[in-house]
């Protein structure tokens, strides 16, 4: 495993609700079970900056996943403000060339910050068929382009990788071990995610290299979503003891 993650701080929940009124009732269900939030980008449009504070304030490790992907130069200052915010992980795109996840790194660096620049490889909404349909060769595997793309994003420096936790194995080969790896489309029992094709069990993810493991409507549909999580949390526990 890459740098040593508590199980609370190894589980990342997606906030994807649709006010910042709502993200802070999840967090207050949520509790001190709560260690890693995953922000996306609909709620961050919503509600800024100011949210990624507030939970950072709470004591609560920041996802940013943004997803980064536009010219070197605009993306090097998006990740400098993110950067100064404290950001603790922070999303790009690998499809964006060696230069811009470098520039991402670079801004990091210059301001002496914490923040891990994670680098998506290959969407899990996104099957082989959907792949082989967008920009890239038509006889490339997922697993080819997943391979390829996490190969450009640690030569440029990436301090984590993103992919299906099915790929984790291959990100953990490419990456070494160093390397955070986070993988969505994880399954809990009982939940669906018609959103995501590529998805594996909490053990299989773990098992493959994966680090954090991003988990949505399978704790914020739960029940009770703090009991939700502390389960997911425990399994972790388990695996390492």
């Amino acid at each position: 495993m890459s740098p040593i993650m508590t199980p609370t701080e190894r589980v990342a929940v997606a906030l994807d609700v649709e006010t910042g009124a709502e993200a802070r009732k999840l967090r207050e269900r949520l509790g001190p079970a709560l260690g890693l939030a995953k922000v996306g980008s609909a709620l961050f449009v919503r509600e800024g900056m100011g949210l990624v504070s507030e939970l950072k304030k709470s004591g609560t490790k920041v996802f940013l996943d943004l997803k980064f992907h536009d010219i070197p130069s605009v993306v090097g200052k998006a990740v400098e403000k993110a950067t100064v915010e404290g950001v603790d992980y922070l999303t790009v795109h690998a499809s964006g060339g060696a230069p811009m996840v470098e520039a991402a790194v670079g801004a990091v660096e210059r301001h002496g910050g914490t923040t891990k620049v994670l680098a998506v490889t290959v969407l899990t909404s996104l099957g082989i068929d959907d792949w082989r349909a967008g920009p890239s060769p038509a006889e490339e595997s997922v697993e080819s382009a997943v391979r390829r793309l996490a190969s450009l994003a640690s030569g440029a420096g990436a301090h984590g990788l993103v992919g299906s936790a099915r790929e984790a194995a291959v990100l953990r080969e490419v990456g070494g071990p160093e390397s955070i790896i986070a993988t969505p489309g994880i399954r809990v029992p009982g939940t669906e995610s018609p959103d995501q094709t590529r998805v594996v069990s909490v053990e299989e993810a773990v098992q493959s290299g994966a680090d954090i493991l991003v988990v949505g409507r399978g704790v914020r549909a739960a029940p009770d979503p703090a009991a939700a999580l502390r389960s997911i949390q425990r399994a972790l526990e388990e695996m390492v003891s």
